[in-house]
């Protein structure tokens, strides 16, 4: 841990840059203050109770945007992480701890990833981390947390050199965009019969990233790329490229980035003419892509998702109903993998409390716990993790947009 002087400068460092950040692309909202899934301290006596039979204190964080044009992801996450851990509570209560989550907003910014880790690390109750939950905040953080052994679990990161980098830290259930972007492609050639394509980016990790994989895969398959083109995300006008888009002429526009952008474009490009397929990746996923795009214009828009369909069984319906009856909240893109992904950290933070003979397990010891996942059964996916980190069970999922309605297409092959 770092010396007491240190944590008071980092301390006030993340006060003022709290202050002064922005949400998601640079303005908004300061970071959300802790919210714990429990405060109660009083219980058993077994395991992990200190003297006077009081719980032992242990804290999860929480990360992602929680506010901002990216807040879908962090927010639902976080819902799916705090109901997971609601199940857990009475369990860890009997082992003589009081598991607590402390949700913190990140707003997709990888400065403020850094400052939020910086915080977190200086806690010496937080054993672990579940996030972040956009791949240019999971990698800055992540830098933070190998430094202290502080392992982090991310429901939703998919850049691939987030696992690429050797840090024993990192983990995460959802597929990486290698895999992602490979495997839109080849839906794109094989089942919508794209033969020339324009791809689009926002220069950030995330849909650069995918962008450059989707390139990688059509150049091998045989489709064109008749443009591949970096934007800046945030702007409101992107008539320059669309221009260019409308006299190339592809079947297919692919834009890796979010939502917020993404929609935009879409609109811009349909009233330009363009009558083509659209596509991009789980970034697409939220209905505000529709409301900024229109339904009509929309249509046609396909993503490749990390995320499965929930609801697609009796046994999924009924976590969905359970979930928005004990919550008031609806289940969100990432509310799955945050729930599953909570449900690892507890597994692996059980795990270390039980080889530590019941005690307070070190940050190490919960590292390496969780660090040994093999063949856990999430509620939404299974879990084994590789040297890297990366879950072995991971799939990609394909979707579209019809008449304002998202629409589970299937596994893609």
């Amino acid at each position: 841990m770092k010396k007491q002087k240190t944590l008071s400068v980092l301390a006030a460092t993340f006060a003022l840059g709290s202050l002064l950040a922005g949400c998601g692309g640079g303005g908004g909202q300061n970071a959300a203050p802790p919210q714990n899934g429990t405060t109660e301290q009083n219980g058993g006596n077994t395991g992990g109770a200190s003297e006077g039979g009081k719980l032992e204190k242990l804290v999860i964080g929480v990360v992602g945007p929680m506010s901002g044009q990216y807040s879908d992801y962090g927010s639902t996450a976080k819902a799916g992480a705090e109901y997971a851990l609601k199940e857990k509570l009475e369990e860890f209560k009997k082992l003589g701890f009081d598991v607590q989550l402390s949700a913190q907003d990140d707003q997709a910014d990888p400065k403020q990833g850094v400052a939020v880790a910086q915080m977190l690390i200086s806690n010496p109750d937080v054993v672990g981390v579940v996030g972040h939950a956009t791949t240019g905040a999971s990698i800055t953080a992540a830098a933070q947390y190998d430094q202290e052994s502080l392992v982090m679990v991310s429901p939703s990161a998919t850049g691939s050199d987030l696992t690429e980098q050797g840090k024993k830290i990192v983990h995460r259930i959802c597929a990486r965009d290698d895999q992602q972007g490979s495997k839109a492609a080849v839906y794109a050639k094989n089942q919508l019969g794209i033969k020339t394509a324009y791809l689009m980016h926002d220069k950030q990790a995330y849909g650069q990233g995918l962008a450059e994989e989707v390139k990688k895969q059509f150049e091998k398959d045989g489709v064109q790329v008749v443009g591949f083109e970096g934007v800046t995300a945030g702007e409101k006008d992107y008539s320059a490229v669309i221009n260019q888009i409308i006299a190339a002429k592809p079947d297919m526009i692919y834009f890796g980035g979010y939502y917020s952008d993404a929609g935009i474009i879409v609109k811009q490009a349909r009233e330009k003419g363009f009558k083509g397929v659209f596509m991009g990746g789980d970034g697409y996923d939220s209905a505000d892509l529709v409301k900024i795009a229109g339904t009509e214009n929309a249509n046609n828009v396909v993503f490749t998702s990390t995320v499965g369909d929930v609801g697609a069984t009796e046994e999924g319906k009924k976590w969905i109903a359970d979930f928005e009856q004990s919550t008031g909240n609806k289940v969100g893109i990432f509310t799955s993998f945050g729930y599953d992904s909570m449900g690892v950290m507890l597994n692996g933070l059980e795990e270390a409390i039980k080889a530590n003979g019941g005690k307070k397990p070190t940050r190490e010891q919960v590292l390496e716990a969780v660090h040994k996942t093999k063949d856990f059964k999430g509620k939404f996916v299974n879990v084994t993790f590789n040297d890297k980190g990366d879950n072995e069970f991971a799939s990609v999922y394909v979707y579209k947009y019809e008449n304002g309605q998202k629409v589970y297409i299937g596994e893609a092959k």
